[in-house]
């Protein structure tokens, strides 16, 4: 049986989020100051001890903001010298005429896919927005229709494809095979991707009408005709070169001996922070000093681009204190006391943890890697379980309808720069896709 307290919890929680959503999306507040507010009244009502109501705020905001602030620092800084220099551009035209206009959405689904393997969600999509906002202006196309199939790739490489950092907690939790995990999890992303992509894209974009004056897309200018832009080849190899360092430190400990010098040193230059700095340096050079910019112009394109993304940090901070309280406050725990009372197949079960996990914290990183710790002792008493599955219907869950808790919620409501029910529209409802359609492929194969 569920105890009373733990249901005092759920349905102030639900209260909570609900009062959120109608303050931002109805009363139009700022959307900070009522990510506070409900913070503050969800400690109270939760029984949370006066003097660590603002503190648990504060280590949650601190806590993301720490990552989140360098990350869109340093990818905005990118974007910018991308912008700048044309490489946007040239990356759009070749991209344009490879799969031409009609098909230009399949195209950012690959890119998100191939390039969010190695990296968290918020560097893939703080890397490759530009090109977003290049191609949606250059085929005058919905933002919409160019971008929700790449944050989807990049979504369903972060919860259910190894190597993805993510994914490989899931799978060494669960002790589970890395080739066979790779093998189920890519049959399960591919059409996964595809439903929650492009298709359901064409389907929303229709029916979201985005305000023409977009902050974050007047950052990254429009060159124009197509003309001397830099050579698709070196705008390419910049903005991949963060990801292939990311891919070192994975391999790290594959490529020299643990604890050794070139292996710390791979370590380092794969972190997400480092591998982001390298990037932008040697943008300097390829895409600023090569194309005759010279050091007050970068300097002014890495100050002017900052700006706009002050608000955007702020509100990815302010979600990850929300969801610090919702941890502090013991409701995270009392969401998963309801999903263990809750008899139901093992799949089942680690998607229903992780995703309960995950509308409590906004992390899906959190998510999988709680719901793995909890649901991997039980997996060991029921025969015929089988870990590479359970690590794929985990990381489904881990997924699971991104609100107003997820930073990734934040970053494509405020890039997009679109309203809070339109946010959920398109983002949450296409994470949602993802989350179920992933977890029914699984049960499929599960049975086969």
């Amino acid at each position: 049986m569920i105890d009373h307290h733990a249901m005092v919890l759920l349905v102030s929680a639900s209260v909570a989020v609900i009062t959120l959503i109608l303050l931002i999306a109805v009363c139009k507040l700022n959307p900070f100051i009522v990510l506070f507010l409900t913070s503050l009244g969800l400690a109270m009502a939760t029984g949370m001890p006066m003097h660590a109501i603002v503190q648990s705020f504060e280590a949650g905001l601190s806590g993301t903001m720490g990552h989140i602030a360098i990350v869109v620092a340093l990818g905005t800084m990118l974007g910018k010298m991308m912008a700048e220099s044309g490489g946007a551009d040239r990356i759009a035209y070749t991209l344009i005429h490879l799969f031409g206009e009609k098909r230009i959405h399949w195209a950012m689904m690959v890119i998100g896919f191939v390039v969010g393997l190695p990296v968290f969600f918020e560097v893939g999509f703080v890397l490759l927005i530009p090109i977003v906002f290049t191609v949606a202006r250059r085929t005058r196309t919905s933002l919409i229709l160019v971008g929700l199939p790449l944050v989807a790739g990049l979504s369903v490489v972060h919860g259910l494809v190894p190597p993805h950092p993510a994914a490989l907690v899931a799978v060494s939790i669960y002790n589970a095979d890395m080739g066979r995990t790779i093998f189920y999890a890519l049959l399960v992303a591919i059409p996964t991707v595809v439903i929650a992509g492009p298709l359901y894209a064409k389907f929303i974009a229709p029916k979201i009408h985005l305000d023409l004056d977009n902050p974050m897309a007047a950052e990254f200018v429009d060159h124009g005709e197509e003309r001397s832009l830099p050579g698709f080849g070196l705008t390419l190899a910049t903005i991949l070169l963060p990801v292939i360092l990311m891919l070192l430190g994975s391999w790290a400990d594959t490529l020299s001996s643990p604890k050794s010098a070139w292996n710390n040193a791979l370590h380092l230059l794969g972190n997400a922070d480092i591998s982001l700095l390298v990037g932008v340096l040697v943008s300097f050079i390829t895409l600023g000093k090569m194309r005759g910019f010279n050091r007050e112009s970068i300097l002014k394109f890495s100050n002017e681009c900052l700006a706009p993304t002050a608000t955007i940090t702020l509100l990815v901070g302010a979600g990850g204190g929300f969801g610090r309280i919702l941890q502090d406050s013991g409701v995270s725990q009392a969401i998963v006391q309801v999903a263990l009372h809750a008899h139901v197949p093992i799949l089942i079960l680690a998607w229903t943890v992780a995703a309960l996990i995950r509308l409590s914290t906004g992390s899906a990183t959190v998510a999988m890697t709680t719901a793995a710790g909890i649901v991997a002792p039980i997996a060991l008493h029921i025969p015929g379980a089988r870990p590479e599955l359970l690590a794929i219907a985990t990381g489904a869950g881990s997924l699971f309808f991104s609100h107003v808790n997820d930073g990734g919620f934040w970053l494509v409501k405020e890039y997009f720069n679109m309203s809070v029910a339109d946010t959920i529209k398109t983002w949450s409802v296409c994470e949602t896709i993802i989350s179920v359609v992933a977890l029914l492929l699984t049960l499929a194969l599960s049975v086969a």
